[in-house]
């Protein structure tokens, strides 16, 4: 990688304290850049290059963020604009999909550990790599709470339902797990991998006699978004409990089907 390229992103270690995982990003994305000093037309043929491969434009938007932040370190005063991107109703788990969640009986240890991350995610909205970190420690029985450690290494505490604690409560117990034990690992303590996680909850919902959404497990944070505005929730507590830094973010579940939609109004019109 080019000589400034890395001092950007030595700069971001040491005095931003960025994460790995952010660092990884910076550096697929300036991938895409071929110069350090680059003109507007080496921009426009960055994002050429981008469509040209085939990415989408929310793919492209994520890397032009990086470029972007680049191009202001190093003083350029140029920046990419967004592309503009097609807005899509998040893929859910519809509601008969989460009554065969709750019906389901796992009988083996694996099988219990699987079912109760679904429930987990569903009633806490978290992201799955927030899930997968959850040590004992961090969940308090009394308040119905966990704290959570979200992207960027920010902490935040959310609720969880008197369900959800039965279920935790019965999982804790039943393997004894320790304070400083992650919650969600297999038999020798190393947490759940990702993509098992993914293959896992497809294969479940296969035998639950339906097909996973898109984004198979984001959805689970979709649905969790899209239902607590259905039931009356407000976007600004929703923001607080999904960890997002902008509003904007947050708002986007509020762009919901046109059923719910029909509902909202037929319950505020003036004329009802």
């Amino acid at each position: 990688m080019l000589p400034k390229f890395e001092q950007f992103i030595s700069e971001r270690v040491y005095l931003k304290n960025v994460t790995p995982a952010t660092v990884l990003w910076y550096r697929q994305s300036l991938k895409w850049l071929q110069t350090e000093t680059p003109t507007q037309a080496d921009l426009n043929d960055t994002v050429i290059r981008m469509r040209q491969s085939g990415r989408k434009p929310s793919g492209c938007n994520c890397a032009l963020r990086c470029i972007n932040a680049y191009l202001r370190w190093s003083g350029s005063g140029l920046k990419v604009p967004k592309l503009k991107e097609p807005k899509i109703i998040p893929a859910v788990y519809q509601p008969e999909h989460i009554g065969r969640f709750l019906a389901y009986k796992p009988q083996t240890a694996a099988q219990k550990r699987l079912h109760l991350l679904v429930l987990f995610m569903l009633d806490t909205g978290c992201r799955i790599g927030e899930a997968l970190s959850v040590k004992i420690r961090d969940v308090d029985m009394d308040n119905l709470l966990v704290s959570l450690n979200g992207k960027g290494e920010k902490q935040r505490v959310v609720p969880f339902s008197f369900a959800l604690r039965k279920a935790l409560y019965r999982f804790i117990q039943a393997f004894t797990l320790k304070p400083d034990w992650l919650l969600f690992a297999v038999s020798s303590g190393v947490a759940l991998g990702r993509d098992n996680v993914l293959r896992d909850v497809k294969l479940l919902c296969k035998r639950l006699g339906f097909t996973a959404p898109a984004r198979t497990l984001h959805a689970f944070r979709h649905t969790f978004a899209v239902n607590y505005l259905r039931r009356g929730g407000s976007v600004f507590h929703l923001q607080k409990v999904l960890g997002h830094s902008s509003l904007e973010m947050t708002r986007r579940y509020a762009n919901l089907v046109t059923t719910d939609l029909q509902a909202v109004h037929e319950r505020l019109s003036l004329l009802t």
